[in-house]
């Protein structure tokens, strides 16, 4: 049975994993403070045209998201999301449990724009409610969605006029970044954002996310807070390592741009057998509408997870493919689905 389930259920990249053995018995200072994780960061402010910028290196998507809010915000204050945001429906209240609420703004396409933002702001208008100070997004966002330069650049003046820091959520970046659509650059998102992270546990490393900070406000005392919220590794190298092997020779945009590839067999495929889809994502993130008699046939054969019923007979499934998805695999779905 083949898994289209997620983008990390492989381990990693062979280039990232022999550098690893490679940098097995090699002494290595400790909590990020290691020659490859300086390594990294220098390629990573090179790739942003930042070399203002602070990164840090944290082992998980819900970690940095919860870091990086929770130091932004002052006890009272809140950040503003989509409903469909990972901070709101898939991080078990993670933002919450420290003591920041969630403004869940509803979204047809999993993207947020400066009219949500606005009513957001309109809806919190004294101390007797919280109040907004940030704006999370996600690129690609969590229906496989993704920003145009004109939409960010929309977001990044309201930010600005309004006083709000703007987080963006990169634990797809990859996928983003190398669509047939896109037209955003890492230049372009350090300009347009106070904070993003590059990932890397679904961009082919073992694990790991880069957080990159550009606002001024947001980078003293960082490592403190990551320490005291139990994300600081000990071999922090190992996170240095894989981010040193991903900004190298081009592999994060080649790993990414074959992910959307995958994607791009499977999306003609189902094109050509006459389904639609719940989202226009031209990501690796599909999620096509199928009969319901169709999806227990590929259930046989594929794992993939359940979006959202459609109708009494049809149901939005998501299929996801990674750096390590097989073409084969791929013509194999579509073949079934054919005689589906």
């Amino acid at each position: 049975m083949y898994s289209f389930n997620n983008d990390y259920s492989e381990g990693a990249h062979p280039k990232i994993l022999e550098a690893m053995i490679n940098a097995n018995l090699i002494q290595n200072n400790g909590y990020g403070l290691d020659d490859h994780c300086s390594g990294a960061r220098t390629l990573i402010r090179q790739e942003i045209g930042r070399e203002d910028a602070d990164v840090h290196f944290i082992v998980g998507g819900t970690q940095t998201n919860l870091i990086t809010i929770a130091t932004a915000l002052r006890p009272w204050q809140a950040v503003i999301a989509t409903d469909m945001g990972h901070i709101n429906v898939h991080e078990t209240g993670a933002i919450e449990a420290t003591g920041h609420k969630v403004l869940a703004m509803p979204s047809e396409d999993g993207k947020l724009t400066p009219a949500h933002i606005q009513k957001a702001l309109d809806l919190h208008t004294d101390e007797h409610m919280v109040q907004p100070k940030m704006v999370y997004i996600s690129n690609s966002t969590e229906i496989g969605t993704q920003y145009s330069k004109a939409e960010l650049e929309a977001l990044h003046h309201i930010c600005r006029q309004k006083g709000l820091y703007l987080f963006l959520d990169g634990a797809r970046i990859g996928s983003a970044l190398t669509s047939s659509v896109n037209d955003l650059t890492l230049q372009d998102i350090a300009k347009l954002t106070d904070v993003f992270y590059i990932g890397g546990t679904k961009g082919g490393a073992l694990f790991g996310e880069a957080l990159v900070i550009c606002h001024q406000d947001l980078k003293p005392d960082f490592r403190f807070m990551v320490k005291q919220r139990g994300a600081m590794l000990a071999k922090g190298w190992l996170l240095g390592i894989q981010f040193e092997e991903l900004f190298s020779d081009n592999l994060f945009y080649d790993l990414a741009s074959h992910a959307n590839e995958m994607a791009a067999i499977l999306r003609k495929g189902i094109e050509q057998c006459g389904y639609s889809f719940h989202s226009g994502s031209m990501t690796n993130q599909l999620f096509p509408i199928l009969p319901d008699k169709v999806i227990t046939k590929l259930e046989k054969d594929f794992l993939f997870s359940i979006q959202e019923r459609i109708d009494d007979s049809h149901t939005s499934i998501r299929l996801v493919t990674s750096w390590a998805t097989s073409e084969e695999a791929c013509c194999r779905f579509v073949s079934l689905l054919e005689t589906c």
